[in-house]
């Protein structure tokens, strides 16, 4: 899972390290709504860039490329609420995501810097899947 931010060119540094993250979603997603924030896969919209990934590894439809819905875009704010209710959990006990949960606190810190610029800045976001 990676962020993409609106237009060309943010002028800062938006790469994430999400793979952690995604091989722990599901959990990540029961402690979101356990804590009463939107999980982080509602923040996803699907654009042309990772769809054509999916359709080049033989995952989709090439004709889904042509039907393609605009993305959808967030405001970064909603997105550090959920960043920072995770962060706190997880400060508080990493390891009750497992052994990984170390990591997956510190991808959650690398998507948080990119929403503080991103929300500074006035732009908005959206999460995006990697099919590599």
């Amino acid at each position: 899972m990676y962020i993409v931010v609106e237009g060309d060119d943010p002028g800062y540094n938006i790469y994430v390290n999400g793979r952690v993250l995604a091989r722990h979603e599901n959990a990540v997603e029961r402690l979101a709504l356990g804590l009463g924030v939107k999980p982080l896969l509602e923040f996803f919209s699907a654009d042309e860039n990772s769809m054509a990934l999916l359709i080049e590894e033989g995952g989709g439809n090439p004709d889904l490329l042509k039907r393609l819905p605009p993305p959808q875009w967030y405001r970064a704010e909603d997105g550090l609420a959920t960043l920072e209710a995770l962060i706190a959990a997880l400060d508080a006990d990493p390891h009750q995501l497992g052994s990984e949960g170390p990591e997956v606190l510190g991808e959650l810190r690398e998507y948080q810097a990119v929403l503080r610029k991103t929300a500074e800045r006035g732009l908005r976001w959206h999460l995006a899947v990697s099919w590599r």
